[in-house]
Order: C-alpha cells, then sequence, then structure tokens
C-alpha cells in the first residue's frame, strides 16, 4: 500500500481522495446481518392449525364472534346470517364502530375459500381488527 502526499504541491491545492473505511465497514455489518436474517425468512410450510398453543387473551367485556359451521352457516353470535346480512347486523351490533375487533371461529372442516371470502367481506365492510378463535391443545408444547 502506498500513500501519496502532495508535498511538492502548493499550500492551496487539496486531497481529493474518498475515505472508504467506513462504507466498507458499513457494507460488512449488512452483509453480517442478511447472513444470519436469510434463514430465518424461510418457512416449511405443514398446515394443521386448529389447536394453539399460545397464551389465551384476556376476554372483552362484550365480544362480537362470528362463526362459520362446518356446512358453512354463518352466526354473528347466535343469530344465524348469510352474506348479504352479515355486515348489516355486525353494523347493528358495533353500533358502527369499525375498530371493533370480531372474533372469527370457524370449524376445521371449513375450507380455506370460504375463510378468506368471509375475512375479505369484512375488510370490505372496514372491519380491519379481525381475531381468530382456536381450540387451546390439550397437550400445548411450549418451546424453551
Amino acid at each position: 500500500m502506498a500513500m501519496h502526499l502532495n508535498e511538492n504541491a502548493g499550500e492551496d491545492n487539496e486531497m481529493h481522495d474518498i475515505n472508504v473505511t467506513p462504507f466498507i465497514d458499513v457494507i460488512l455489518v449488512l452483509l453480517i446481518i442478511f447472513m444470519v436474517a436469510a434463514p430465518l425468512a424461510t418457512v416449511d410450510v405443514k398446515v394443521n392449525l386448529p389447536a394453539s398453543s399460545s397464551e389465551p387473551q384476556p376476554r372483552p367485556e362484550k365480544p362480537v364472534y362470528l362463526s362459520v359451521k362446518a356446512d358453512k352457516a354463518m352466526f354473528i353470535g347466535n343469530e344465524p346470517v348469510t352474506d348479504a346480512t352479515m355486515v348489516d347486523t355486525l353494523n347493528s351490533i358495533t353500533a358502527g364502530k369499525k375498530d371493533t375487533t370480531v372474533f372469527f371461529r370457524a370449524d376445521k372442516t371449513v375450507d380455506y375459500e370460504t375463510l378468506m371470502n368471509v375475512m375479505d367481506r369484512l375488510r370490505q365492510a372496514g372491519y380491519l381488527k379481525i381475531g381468530l378463535v382456536g381450540e387451546e391443545a390439550a397437550t400445548a408444547h411450549r418451546p424453551g
């Protein structure tokens, strides 16, 4: 490595070399972060979701439950609803408060398309807080 000094230059001349050492340090740190984070981004997908080992969350004072049975019949609370009446019933129960959490329960045999259609209808109606409800696993395996 050679170092070049402007000994022969006058007092007014400046060195115009860029110091790349901080740039290289930042790049190396980013490289290490990406090398550590990349394996975490991959997911092995094996889905069997109905049971959950997470801690049960406290129930709100007046929860709003939207249930889909195995025969695709929908209920809000204990009241049967259809695709056409679901939004109006939710609006009357929540008094139009779109920030109300809707707890969504579905039978484990309900197909994914039905779940997505119901959640899409909720999103279109403005209900963006949706809590998915599952059974607590009897033999919960908790890592750690």
